[in-house]
């Protein structure tokens, strides 16, 4: 089996030595920068993810004869590694994909690469967008100053790392009313997951006009799910009959998301629901 395979079939039907296929190619340096390119995107889908496959993605992090495009994938695909132990913790490590030893030491290097005005720009952004799915005190100040750069590519990066790092519902908020439609995306993402109910006129007026873009309109359904649930019912049944498979699996996955949150106001679904 080759990497285009595995890019084409759910990660949880590779094979069990896909990790180390993966491996192979991410330490062979000669190897065609695409193929390695893949393999580090990859990893970051790999269910048997563990401390030498982590390893290798450092490494190539870390090289600087390697291209920006392709540390940067490998930084990025740390993250859910990162995300997983940092929700998890490690009470059973068993159920943890890396070591906790492996953990602490991926979040110390990738302080040590964010500070280093040396690494190129690309990988530094991805290395904060990385390390944030794990937070640590460095962080807020470093998203403050992403997002007060005036640079755009950061700002980027500084509100998608709002929806990890808490504390940015005024600067969430301005983020929304931009014209860059990647920064307005993640703003929308981000004012969901902190459920910012300032938010809720703006990212509930993009559910209910037919100019939003899918990709706006999916991650606005799931925001308001978190924003008002009790508003949001209404809306996501009526989008339930939608003509878009996507956007009537998203409503369904909102509302399934939202039921716990009112069992204590309602009785049943039914009350709540209609």
């Amino acid at each position: 089996m080759d990497l285009n395979t595995l890019k084409d079939i759910p990660p949880w039907d590779w094979p069990e030595d896909a990790d180390k296929m993966l491996l192979v190619i991410l330490r062979d340096d000669p190897a065609d920068q695409t193929e390695r390119l893949l393999a580090a995107e990859l990893a970051g889908d790999c269910t048997d993810i563990n401390d030498e496959l982590v390893d290798a993605l450092m490494d190539t992090v870390r090289n600087g004869k390697d291209s920006d495009s392709l540390r940067a994938m490998a930084v990025i695909s740390l993250g859910p590694a990162l995300e997983y132990a940092y929700v998890d913790g490690f009470d059973d490590a068993d159920d943890v994909p890396i070591s906790e030893d492996k953990f602490h030491e991926i979040q110390k290097s990738l302080r040590q690469l964010y500070m280093d005005t040396n690494v190129p720009m690309k990988v530094r952004r991805r290395v904060l967008e990385a390390s944030v799915r794990a937070p640590q005190d460095w962080h807020q100040e470093a998203i403050r100053e992403a997002y007060s750069s005036g640079d755009q590519s950061w700002r980027l990066t500084a509100v998608f790392c709002m929806r990890f790092v808490g504390g940015f519902k005024d600067q969430i908020l301005e983020a929304l009313e931009t014209e860059n439609q990647e920064i307005h995306y993640e703003a929308v993402c981000a004012a969901g997951n902190w459920e910012v109910d300032a938010a809720w006129p703006h990212i509930a007026g993009l559910i209910t006009t037919e100019k939003t873009d899918k990709p706006l309109l999916l991650a606005a359904i799931d925001a308001i799910a978190n924003i008002r649930p009790q508003e949001a019912a209404q809306i996501l049944l009526d989008l339930t009959n939608s003509d878009d498979e996507d956007i009537v699996d998203a409503a369904y996955e909102a509302m399934t998301m939202f039921e716990g949150l009112v069992d204590e106001e309602y009785d049943n679904d039914d009350e709540f629901f209609h």
